[in-house]
């Protein structure tokens, strides 16, 4: 174990209090021998008795104190050095003690009652420097997590958990749902505008290879011109058609393709055909190889991107994350409910800690002390309470030695 400076300073306290008690054995010492050559009785009878049965107090406590760290003058007397051999057994009443008399939902109950943690935490998180250190530990939390997840793992847990949704989900009736939507949006009226200026387009960069096409079909003894008239009478119908439906809202067209758009919307939701088609047609693209490399670039880019955000100071992450936490410390100010539920949250939360993991404390507690040296453990204890402890040996010294004067005293009477 480390000697730290609280140590050094301890341990320079437990030497003067031991040299103060080891001088009061030594003057009690030193006044026996004193009124023992000189004899007499009166006051001197008096001052013997103090020293004598002083002595003896001096000298009890001080095996009594000792013998909790070390053997008496090394001397393996049964019964001392108790802490060093029974260090395991101290250490698992400890663990015990504090579970039962400390680790407890009454005891923490109480505590948190008048604790108000949800004002203390509102006053402190109202603070913007302190709302930004939040944020900060918020992010290096969620940073951490990020970086010591299993990416297979949570990419096997993505991927089971769309690939069950979407199986749970009829593809068929939801895509005649977003069809339906699409017709009241009358977004499949836009829809057609773009297929017609497309075809328009098709055929403008394709007139030559149309017109090649009719001399190819076109009996050998039809006269060119009257090809070249042909083709343009129906190049230029065409054309005007897809011209007259692409500027007449109410074209024909328009209400026919209105009409069958609807019904195939309701054959979606309702034709066994089209319901086995689209749930096969699912299948096939669950197990397709690009949908789960599209999870796994799904899940790598949140992750990155999160881990980004979160490491940046300036991040809009990192800004918003300190804002809401500062409002949330403004709103915990001037809400009550807002305050009881945080009260509430954290009092069950450490009543499940406590219920659930306290014996995990106890057993810290003895294991620790368990790879701890004996005799070790005995200085460290020592360090802690010895210089109290030498408080005993200068009390039995005076104690003991007004024992002995009443004692005297009583002799003298009888």
């Amino acid at each position: 174990m480390e000697t730290t400076p609280v140590d050094l300073e301890r341990r320079r306290g437990l030497r003067k209090m031991k040299a103060l008690a080891l001088a009061l054995l030594l003057a009690a010492a030193v006044v026996y021998v004193i009124t023992k050559i000189h004899g007499g009785d009166g006051w001197v009878g008096y001052l013997r008795a103090f020293s004598e049965a002083a002595m003896i107090g001096a000298l009890a406590d001080w095996f009594a104190v000792t013998a909790l760290f070390r053997h008496p003058i090394g001397l393996p007397i049964p019964h001392t050095a108790i802490i060093p051999k029974r260090k395991d057994q101290i250490g698992r009443s400890l663990g015990e003690f504090v579970e039962g008399n400390f680790l407890t939902h009454e005891v923490l109950s109480e505590r948190l009652a008048h604790a108000n943690v949800g004002n203390r935490l509102g006053v402190w998180l109202a603070q913007p420097v302190n709302a930004r250190r939040a944020s900060e530990a918020l992010g290096d939390a969620l940073r951490g997590s990020l970086e010591v997840l299993d990416d297979k793992q949570v990419q096997h847990g993505l991927e089971g958990l769309v690939r069950h949704r979407i199986r749970s989900t009829p593809a068929a009736p939801l895509i005649g749902k977003a069809i339906d939507l699409s017709v009241e949006g009358g977004h499949h009226q836009r829809l057609l505008d773009t297929v017609l200026v497309g075809l328009g387009g098709f055929l403008d960069d394709n007139r030559l290879t149309f017109r090649e096409r009719l001399d190819d079909e076109s009996p050998w003894w039809v006269p060119e011109p009257i090809d070249d008239r042909i083709f343009d009478k129906i190049y230029t119908a065409v054309g005007n058609f897809l011209t007259d439906v692409g500027n007449d809202p109410t074209h024909e067209i328009r209400r026919s393709v209105d009409t069958r758009v609807v019904a195939f919307a309701g054959r979606l939701k309702s034709d066994p055909e089209l319901l086995a088609k689209g749930e096969e047609l699912k299948d096939e693209l669950l197990d397709h190889p690009e949908f789960r490399a599209w999870i796994e670039s799904l899940w790598l880019g949140a992750k990155q991107g999160l881990i980004d955000a979160s490491s940046d100071h300036n991040s809009e992450f990192r800004m918003r994350a300190a804002d809401g936490l500062q409002r949330l410390g403004e709103r915990l100010i001037v809400e009550a409910d807002l305050r009881y539920k945080v009260d509430g949250w954290v009092e069950r939360s450490v009543g499940y800690i406590v219920d659930h993991y306290r014996s995990e404390v106890s057993d810290l507690i003895a294991a620790t002390v368990e790879r701890w040296d004996g005799d070790v453990t005995a200085q460290k204890m020592e360090l802690q309470v010895g210089r109290d402890l030498q408080f005993i040996r200068i009390n039995g010294t005076l104690v003991g030695g007004l024992a002995g004067i009443a004692i005297h005293a009583l002799s003298n009477l009888l």
